[in-house]
C-alpha cells in the first residue's frame, strides 16, 4: 500500500511538472523564437567587423523627400491608432451600504415570524426552516422595517423610504471617500430590478443631490441580480463617447415590495435569501484620475439565454393562485445557470487566458464542435488568469456549483461565502461587498486581476474583469461594510444550522 501511494504521488508530481513546462513553453514561444534570431544577427555583426559595417552604412543613400514622407506616414498612422484606441475606464472608488443593527433578522426572529404568519400551515414553516438551515446565511443579515411587522406592510411609502436610505447612504459614503462634488457627475445609472416607481430612482437621486440639468441619467429595472454588471457595461460605453467624464453607478434591490405573503414554496425561497444592500461606484475616463483609481476595467462579457423558454421563465415574477405577487424560482435554475456560464466562459476565455490554455481550449473546441469527437469539455484553469474571484452570492448552491465547475479552492470563493453569511443575497450589489471583503483582508495588490460573475433573470450570465491599479491597504476608518467585523472572518459555515 505505501508503495502504491508513493507511485501515485510521484506520477502526480511528474504530471504537474510536465504541465508547468508546457505552459511555460507556449506562453513564452515568441521569446524562444526571437532569441536564436537575435543571437544569429549579433554573431553576423561581430563577424563583419567595424570597417565593413561603416562601408555598408556609407553605401546607403538617403533621400530627404522620402524621409519626410515616411516620417509623415508614421506620425499619421500613430495619430489614427491613438485616436481610435478605446479610452481606459477607471474605477476610482466605491461604497457599500451597511444596514443598522436594528434591522438585523436572526434565525430566531425569522422562525418566530414564520410560525405566527403561517400558524395554519405548519408545512410552510417546516419548509422555510429547512431553507434557512441550509442557506449559508448568518445571524446578522438585515431586512427593512416594513418586513419586521406581523404581517409585513409592503407599502409604496415604505419602499421609497428603504430606497432613499440605501441609495443616499451609499452615495454619501462615495462622495466622502472620493471627494467628488455632485456637480462633477456627468452620467448617472441606477439599477433596481423589481421596484420601479415614478418618478424613477435616478430622478430621486438627481433631486436629492441637485445634480446638473444636462446630466445623462438612466434607470434600469427588471434585469435581475446581474444588472450591476450591465450598468457597468452601459457606463463603459457612455464613457467611450464622452471624454473627461465621471459616471456614478448605483446598484441595489429594494426588499419591501418583494416580500411574498403567499404559500407557494417556489416563491417563498427568495424571502429566505434576499436581504438589504446597495453600492455606489464611481467610474471615470479622466487620465488625471489614473493614479488614485483603484482598478482599471479590462473586459465586460454579457451572455443572454432568453431565447430559450426554460431559461426565460426560470426566474419569473408572477401571481400565485391566491393573487399574491412574488418571484418564482424554477427547479431548473442551477442547470440553466450552468449553461449560461459555459457560454460566457467560451467568450471570455480567449480574452484572459494565457496562450497555453487558449491552445488547448481551441483544439478541444474544434474536436468537439467540428470533428464531432467524443472529448470531454476542457475547463480552462482560470486561476492562471485571475488572482481573485467575486461570484454572485445568490445562495450556497450557486457558490458550490461555480466552485466545482471552475475548480476553485476554498480561498477563491471565501469572499462570496462570507458575504452571503454576513449580508445575505443583496442582489446586484453583492459583487461589491465581496470586493470590499478582499480589500479589508489586505489581499489586493497592484496588478491583481479580478473576475466578477453575476447571474440574473432572463436568463443572463455577465462577467467583468478588472485589474488592480495600486496596492490597496485595508481601511481603518470611515465608511465600510466590513470595518467592525472583518476580524471575525472567515468563519466556519456548517452544512446545516439546527434551528
Amino acid at each position: 500500500m505505501p508503495q502504491a501511494i508513493s507511485h501515485e504521488f510521484s506520477s502526480s508530481v511528474k504530471l504537474k511538472y510536465v504541465k508547468l513546462g508546457y505552459q511555460y513553453l507556449v506562453n513564452h514561444i515568441l521569446t524562444f523564437l526571437l532569441i536564436p534570431i537575435m543571437v544569429g544577427v549579433l554573431i553576423e555583426v561581430l563577424r563583419l567587423g567595424p570597417d565593413e559595417i561603416l562601408k555598408l552604412w556609407n553605401s546607403l543613400h538617403f533621400d530627404l523627400v522620402k524621409i519626410l514622407c515616411s516620417s509623415f506616414l508614421i506620425i499619421f498612422a500613430a495619430t489614427i491608432y491613438f485616436m481610435s484606441k478605446p479610452l481606459s475606464i477607471y474605477l476610482v472608488d466605491y461604497a457599500c451600504y451597511k444596514p443598522p443593527v436594528t434591522y438585523r433578522v436572526p434565525f430566531a426572529t425569522g422562525v418566530e415570524h414564520a410560525k405566527i404568519i403561517f400558524r395554519s400551515n405548519p408545512k410552510c414553516v417546516d419548509f422555510l426552516m429547512r431553507i434557512l438551515e441550509r442557506s449559508g446565511l448568518g445571524e446578522e443579515t438585515c431586512l427593512p422595517p416594513a418586513t419586521h411587522y406581523i404581517p409585513p406592510r409592503p407599502t409604496m411609502k415604505a419602499a421609497r423610504e428603504e430606497a432613499q436610505e440605501i441609495i443616499f447612504s451609499a452615495m454619501d459614503s462615495l462622495l466622502y471617500k472620493t471627494g467628488l462634488e455632485a456637480k462633477d457627475i456627468d452620467i448617472l445609472i441606477v439599477n433596481c430590478s423589481i421596484f420601479s416607481p415614478t418618478p424613477s430612482l435616478s430622478a430621486m437621486v438627481i433631486n436629492n443631490y441637485k445634480l446638473r440639468s444636462n446630466i445623462k441619467s438612466f434607470n434600469l429595472s427588471g434585469m435581475g441580480c446581474s444588472a450591476g454588471l450591465i450598468s457597468i457595461d452601459l457606463a463603459r460605453d457612455l464613457l467611450q463617447v464622452h471624454p473627461n467624464s465621471n459616471a456614478v453607478v448605483i446598484s441595489t434591490e429594494i426588499i419591501t415590495p418583494n416580500c411574498y405573503q403567499g404559500k407557494e414554496r417556489a416563491m417563498l425561497v427568495p424571502n429566505c435569501l434576499f436581504r438589504m444592500g446597495g453600492a455606489a461606484i464611481l467610474l471615470t475616463n479622466s487620465r488625471w484620475e489614473r493614479r488614485r483609481a483603484k482598478y482599471r476595467l479590462l473586459h465586460v462579457v454579457r451572455t443572454h439565454k432568453g431565447a430559450d423558454d426554460k431559461a426565460y421563465r426560470c426566474v419569473m415574477e408572477e401571481e400565485d393562485p391566491e393573487g399574491n405577487v412574488g418571484v418564482k424560482l424554477s427547479k431548473d435554475l442551477m442547470a440553466i445557470a450552468g449553461e449560461a456560464l459555459k457560454s460566457n466562459i467560451t467568450t471570455i476565455a480567449p480574452l484572459v487566458l494565457p496562450a497555453s490554455d487558449q491552445l488547448l481550449f481551441f483544439i478541444i473546441l474544434i474536436g468537439r464542435k467540428i470533428l464531432n469527437l467524443n472529448w470531454k469539455p476542457y475547463i480552462p484553469d482560470f486561476k492562471q488568469a485571475f488572482e481573485h474571484f467575486c461570484i454572485h452570492a445568490g445562495g450556497r448552491a450557486v457558490i458550490d456549483e461555480l466552485q466545482k465547475k471552475l475548480q476553485l479552492s476554498a480561498e477563491h470563493v471565501e469572499a462570496s461565502r462570507m458575504t452571503l453569511h454576513r449580508f445575505g443575497n443583496t442582489s446586484s450589489s453583492s459583487l461589491w461587498y465581496e470586493l470590499s471583503y478582499i480589500e479589508a483582508k489586505g489581499r489586493m495588490k497592484k496588478g491583481d486581476r479580478i473576475w466578477q460573475i453575476g447571474f440574473g433573470s432572463g436568463f443572463k450570465c455577465n462577467s467583468a474583469v478588472w485589474k488592480c491599479n495600486r496596492n490597496i491597504k485595508p481601511p481603518t476608518d470611515g465608511p465600510g461594510p466590513w470595518l467592525d467585523c472583518i476580524h471575525r472572518y472567515p468563519v466556519q459555515i456548517p452544512e446545516v444550522v439546527l434551528l
